[in-house]
């Protein structure tokens, strides 16, 4: 018996040497794919609920499948303008804010100045600042200036205002691994500054645009503390869904967050393999 023990411990302990090698192997891809299921979870719930059929207004148990959500999205009064609304106001404000951003980052990598660290600190500030402060702070500002309407106009402003910083961090990012020799060689074979902007500069650093574009159109879509304090009577679809929820949310709310969520991991897909398929032919 003793020496079937004595046979019986070392497999042992080598079986459970295998399973802690596997553990230690493996257990930061476990907590990776735990991490990502609980990131996901709420958003698959959002999905599956664009697809159930509430007898009431309140979809919040499951009562049964069906596309009518999918078909008459714009079935409630008031949803097809909200959407629009912040669709229309997401992609000017994506625009400019890149634009400016992208200027901001070149200046801030290539040129010294003297008000240079402030205007870092500046940057960062919309980044660092609590939205409730932000958006009150905006609702004081918009107020003394009366001749400025509260509506599109005060939106979009101060969605421009805070997404800028986020395109600032996202070129300035960019920038800094940038090789500046391209830029010097081609102005060594006859190009001028713009020619070299054109040609050079702005391709290479192309997929840093499109991030910081993507990004702040994510961030303008979704914002709803800093509109709700400057929207006036206007309706974004954020400031619709918190009306909604209030008496009860329809499924089509489902329907449009299960859209921008599908569009804009589309945008992030497409920005990936787009970058691949330079790298690879570089």
């Amino acid at each position: 018996m003793s020496a079937v023990a004595a046979e019986r411990a070392p497999a042992k302990r080598s079986v459970a040497a295998s399973i802690w090698r596997f553990v230690r192997r493996h257990v930061l891809t476990v907590y990776s794919l735990l991490f990502f299921i609980y990131l996901l979870l709420p958003i698959a719930v959002v999905v599956l609920f664009s697809f159930n059929n509430p007898p009431g207004k309140f979809n919040y148990t499951w009562s049964g499948f069906t596309w009518n959500n999918w078909r008459y999205w714009n079935g409630p009064p008031g949803i097809q303008s909200a959407i629009f609304l912040s669709l229309q106001i997401a992609l000017i404000a994506s625009l400019v804010a890149t634009a400016l951003g992208a200027m901001i980052a070149l200046a801030l990598v290539r040129y010294r100045f003297r008000f240079r660290a402030a205007t870092n600190i500046l940057i960062f500030l919309p980044l660092s600042t609590p939205e409730i402060v932000l958006g009150a702070s905006l609702l004081t500002l918009f107020l003394n200036f009366t001749f400025v309407p509260f509506g599109r106009v005060t939106i979009l402003i101060a969605h421009v205002m805070f997404c800028v910083s986020f395109a600032v961090v996202t070129v300035k990012a960019r920038l800094i691994g940038f090789d500046r020799h391209l830029e010097e060689a081609a102005m060594d074979l006859g190009a001028n500054e713009l020619k070299t902007f054109q040609k050079v500069t702005l391709p290479l650093i192309m997929p840093a645009v499109l991030a910081a574009f993507l990004l702040c159109f994510a961030i303008s879509v979704d914002d709803f503390v800093v509109t709700y304090f400057v929207a006036g009577s206007s309706v974004t679809f954020p400031v619709y869904v918190w009306g909604a929820a209030r008496v009860g949310a329809p499924a089509q709310v489902n329907v449009i967050g299960t859209a921008i969520f599908l569009i804009a991991i589309s945008g992030a897909l497409a920005n990936v393999l787009i970058q691949m398929r330079r790298e690879k032919h570089a």
